[in-house]
């Protein structure tokens, strides 16, 4: 009798293992099928791992396998070993990531019929590639000479500095070595742009995406066509870092310091350092690119008492000929005083582009009308009775919207608490900046962009036809509009508001301003009208702001990683994180406790436990939330603690309703 061993999507770290039909014998080249299989009182698809020769079971106790599914090839052993490196790190189950990150139509035991996937002949010639610049070249020279097999690249460019089209130069190489790209983005906004940029370079390279928003029946057809090796060149999100691609040669993670790239709920994994792994395991060059790189890459490829790790590459001009970083100012507000959050200095400055037919983006990173509605006469507020937040008003649809749970209330004509009429919005949002600037500039176009106006990419992509085409003389926008794109007529950018972030308790909150800052400022002026950026700040000698204004990365991650070297923060420092969630916050805190209780003691002189505290939004959809820090010099010592103290964990009796996760390498506190 032979047996099989199979992976399925559930929460336990074992695999299962099933009689092989008679007569229909397996060799070890179907390992990586998918196969139908019996379990408990359902049919679940499952990945075929192992023949093993016995079984822990009894044989008669054994399932036998449903049926063996062809109709794709095996997942390649590269893939399995990407599976099993991030389960093990992560400490997820295994079973349960592999089935995760196969398209739902192919975990599906009756599949959505899609049409079939095709490839075209090109409809048109290649575009043809533009002249590079010195550092580009250089840079190229730098991987075409570089030792065979992986290393990792850090390209660090300004903004506007033709990173994409170094991205492009190297994909055509791998193309002409007959392998396969992987191009990763943080957002799907960004793959309208870049998609078409490589698809109008590689007509007929096969090039397909994976993202979020693309159909079952797409997402399946897409993932096969690299399965197969149809598709020469993938660009994808996140969870594109498991396609498999039988004849991968090269991976680029562009904006590579983004936080999108680490999923933050079920398996809390991160894509860039997954992709470094990928890399690395299959002996091929991975660039990770960025304007702002984060202070962990920027310390792999560049601190002179840690090992180098990754080589570094640097742009220091723009591309476009005649194009210079924008001229960045701090507008001192205690000086200039805004009205309804609009300097005179910034007044000026949209008028005169709006004399002269340029467009202008002011940045605001808080969508809806106002971050909160308030009675002066009884002090009520509009609290999210789920979460430890306020609701947000939304003027536009007339609603109070939670951006953490999603509850939703009418607005009150009266305030609930004391029925007075004079209700009163505090603060500014993208909604109401929108309309404080149509009062100012009434014959201006002005266009919002935020999740409200763009929450979908068809959404998306009419936006910047609209921006493009030159529709609109002023953009109100968040984060969305911050990295990747470029508007050639856009000269004015203007920082509205970006203090809070300078004192904030976590502490990568300046790391993140910063980038946030350096990549919204990179809008302007990228063709051959000159750029500028206003900081509108009550603290316009601050570090941040003086490295910004310099446009001197180098120097603000100099001092962060200082800092950070000081307080024994990442990169000098590894951290995992142990949350729990519960109606009520004592039994949160309590299981903390106990887990803390039952950790391993072999490496308690190697690894801190802090003690267990409420989270920073310690209540979220109703549920209490509080976390355990732990955190070890040696990342050794503490991946040996976590994948001990993991099995203790799921072995505890916890209340029904209470829940936990363990995250590897957070990045939020």
């Amino acid at each position: 009798m032979q047996i099989a061993r199979v992976a399925l999507d559930v929460p336990l770290h074992r695999f299962f293992d099933y009689r092989v039909p008679e007569g229909e014998p397996l060799s070890l080249t179907d390992i990586g099928y998918r196969v139908r299989v019996p379990f408990g009182q359902q049919q679940k698809i499952g990945i075929l791992t192992e023949l093993p020769v016995d079984t822990d079971f009894p044989l008669d106790q054994l399932k036998t396998i449903g049926k063996v599914l062809r109709d794709l090839p095996p997942l390649p052993a590269a893939w399995f070993r990407l599976a099993r490196f991030c389960a093990a790190y992560y400490h997820a189950p295994l079973g349960q990531l592999m089935l995760s990150t196969l398209p739902a139509g192919l975990r599906a035991l009756t599949p959505a019929k899609g049409r079939p996937r095709h490839r075209l002949a090109a409809e048109a010639s290649a575009q043809p590639a533009p002249t590079l610049t010195c550092e580009q070249q250089a840079s190229l020279l730098a991987i075409a000479n570089g030792v065979d097999g992986f290393h990792a690249y850090l390209l660090h460019g300004v903004t506007g500095s033709g990173k994409t089209e170094v991205y492009l130069r190297l994909i055509e190489r791998t193309l002409a070595a007959g392998r396969q790209s992987l191009l990763l983005v943080p957002e799907i906004n960004l793959t309208p742009q870049l998609e078409a940029r490589v698809r109008a370079r590689f007509p007929d390279a096969g090039l397909v995406s994976l993202h979020s928003e693309l159909g079952e029946a797409a997402r399946s057809r897409n993932w096969q066509a690299a399965l197969t090796g149809d598709a020469r060149v993938v660009l994808g999100t996140r969870l594109a870092v498991f396609t498999p691609l039988p004849e991968l040669g090269l991976i680029v993670v562009d904006e590579e310091h983004d936080v999108s790239f680490k999923q933050q709920d079920g398996i809390r994994y991160s894509a860039r350092d997954l992709a470094v792994f990928r890399a690395r395991d299959s002996g091929i060059p991975i660039v990770l690119g960025s304007a702002t790189p984060s202070l962990e890459s920027w310390a792999n490829a560049s601190a002179s008492d840690r090992r180098e790790r990754y080589r570094l590459l640097s742009l220091r001009e723009r591309a476009f000929e005649g194009a210079r970083l924008p001229l960045v100012r701090c507008v001192d507000t205690r000086i200039d005083k805004p009205q309804d959050g609009l300097s005179g200095a910034l007044l000026v400055a949209l008028e005169q582009r709006l004399a002269q037919a340029e467009q202008s983006l002011v940045f605001l990173n808080r969508r809806g009308y106002a971050p909160v509605l308030a009675c002066a006469a009884c002090g009520w507020t509009s609290a999210c009775h789920r979460c430890a937040a306020n609701l947000v008003l939304h003027l536009a649809d007339q609603c109070l919207r939670c951006h953490h749970c999603g509850f939703e209330a009418r607005v009150p004509k009266l305030c609930p608490s004391c029925g007075n009429q004079d209700l009163s919005a505090f603060g500014r949002g993208t909604q109401r900046l929108e309309m404080i600037l149509a009062e100012h500039f009434p014959q201006a176009r002005i266009l919002r962009v935020d999740r409200d106006s763009a929450s979908s990419r068809k959404q998306w992509e009419a936006l910047a036809a609209r921006i493009q085409g030159g529709e609109a003389d002023i953009l109100v926008g968040t984060q969305m509009l911050a990295k990747g794109h470029d508007f050639p007529k856009l000269t004015l950018v203007a920082a509205i508001a970006p203090d809070a972030a300078l004192f904030a308790a976590d502490w990568r909150a300046p790391e993140r301003l910063f980038a946030q800052l350096m990549q919204v400022a990179g809008r302007a002026g990228r063709a051959d009208r000159p750029g500028e950026m206003l900081v509108q700040t009550q603290f316009p000698q601050h570090p941040l702001y003086a490295a910004l204004v310099r446009h001197d990365y180098q120097a603000f991650a100099a001092q962060q990683l200082k800092e950070r070297q000081q307080a024994g923060f990442p990169p000098y420092a590894y951290q995992a994180m142990l949350r729990a969630e519960a109606p009520q916050m004592a039994d949160a805190l309590s299981f903390l406790a106990i887990a803390r209780a039952c950790s391993p003691c072999d490496m308690a002189d190697q690894v801190t436990f802090y003690d267990a505290v409420p989270m920073r939004l310690s209540r979220r959809a109703s549920r209490e939330r509080a976390q355990l820090l732990v955190e070890s010099l040696s990342r050794r010592a503490l991946q040996g603690l976590l994948a001990n103290w993991v099995t203790r964990l799921e072995a505890m009796k916890i209340p029904s309703r209470l829940r936990w996760h363990l995250e590897v390498d957070p990045l939020e506190f």
